[in-house]
């Protein structure tokens, strides 16, 4: 079965403020209901830490080239890559059906993108 990477976009937390328990919770709980509701499909997620505690590595001029680490992301971006979840679906279709109901959906967005498929010879399974 295809998998699907459905990544979640939305607005960084400040880690140096403490959340309020109550809207924490409430976010909590419907990312557990989620996750009760998608356990069929599911096949791996984590959420990231904040963005700041990024490392973007790029090798300059290719393989064997110099290696430049820049701390954060890549792009400086509204909304930021704070988690993932891999889902098993038939078909794009049904992949987006699980992702409407993610709750980064709500209030941020969730990119969804089929997973490539490779052979023991490493080339692609259409």
């Amino acid at each position: 079965m295809p998998q699907y990477a459905a990544l979640l976009y939305g607005k960084e937390m400040d880690p140096s403020v403490p959340p309020d328990p109550e809207v924490w919770g409430k976010i909590m709980a419907d990312y557990m209901e989620f996750g009760q509701n998608a356990e069929a499909v599911l096949a791996g997620g984590e959420a990231l830490h904040p963005s700041t505690t990024a490392t973007t590595v790029h090798v300059e001029g290719g393989k064997g080239g110099k290696a430049v680490y820049t701390d954060g992301p890549f792009a400086e971006t509204k909304e930021v890559l704070g988690g993932f979840y891999l889902i098993n679906a038939a078909d794009l279709d049904e992949a987006l059906k699980w992702a409407q109901q993610i709750p980064a959906a709500w209030d941020g967005r969730v990119e969804v993108r089929p997973v490539m498929e490779f052979d023991e010879n490493g080339n692609v399974v259409a």
